[in-house]
């Protein structure tokens, strides 16, 4: 009866760990930041607090032509994906205590890619959003 549960506790954490080598870690931390967020929240007309409210705090603060201020958000994540293989389908050694022995193999696959969001906010006099354009790629 204990030899039952021991085997279903080892099958079960081996089960597990096969899954937790699938899993898909983030290296931006998160954040607000996306295409979406800026065709929902942004709009002409809208003040800077808003802008800041909705988005965050621009990476640049620049003026234009103008003399009125640009806010750009640039923003940069990268996604890594880890995958681990295991199975018995190893090399059969010899030890001279034990005998043949089957040796586990290992497989680890690594992934990324990157994506980039660049967001142009341009004011007007009454720092109220005039214009609004972004950019997304992926590599």
């Amino acid at each position: 009866m204990l030899e039952v549960s021991a085997m279903r506790l080892l099958i079960t954490l081996f089960a597990i760990s096969l899954l937790a080598g699938c899993a898909s870690v983030p290296s931006d931390g998160g954040g607000n930041l996306t295409a979406g967020s800026v065709q929902r929240h942004v709009y002409i007309g809208m003040s800077g607090a808003e802008v800041a409210e909705a988005l965050g705090s621009p990476n640049i603060v620049t003026t234009d032509e103008h003399r009125n201020e640009t806010w750009i958000y640039d923003k940069i994540s990268t996604q890594v994906r880890e995958s681990e293989t295991r199975g018995a389908t190893g090399t059969l050694r010899f030890l001279e205590v034990w005998g043949p022995i089957l040796v586990a193999t290992k497989t680890n696959n690594k992934t990324s890619s990157q994506r980039t969001l660049t967001v142009v906010i341009k004011f007007d006099e009454r720092d109220q959003v005039r214009d609004f354009a972004y950019h997304t790629s992926r590599f």
